[in-house]
């Protein structure tokens, strides 16, 4: 499920939208996005979602 959160962060989608989207709370796309950001050592959910695609993740 964080892999789908980070392919729609890198649509430039906000929180709420991406909880829309994939039928979640706010507060777990926020946790998913968070620990993204903490394994690939990147500052935004937006550079998590780049580095995710350069590595073929998604």
């Amino acid at each position: 499920m964080s892999l789908d959160v980070l392919r729609v962060a890198s649509d430039g989608y906000s929180v709420t939208d991406i909880a829309r989207r994939l039928h979640l709370a706010q507060g777990t796309v926020r946790n998913y996005l968070s620990s993204a950001i903490g394994k690939t050592h990147t500052a935004t959910r937006h550079d998590a979602a780049r580095y995710a695609r350069e590595q073929g993740w998604i």
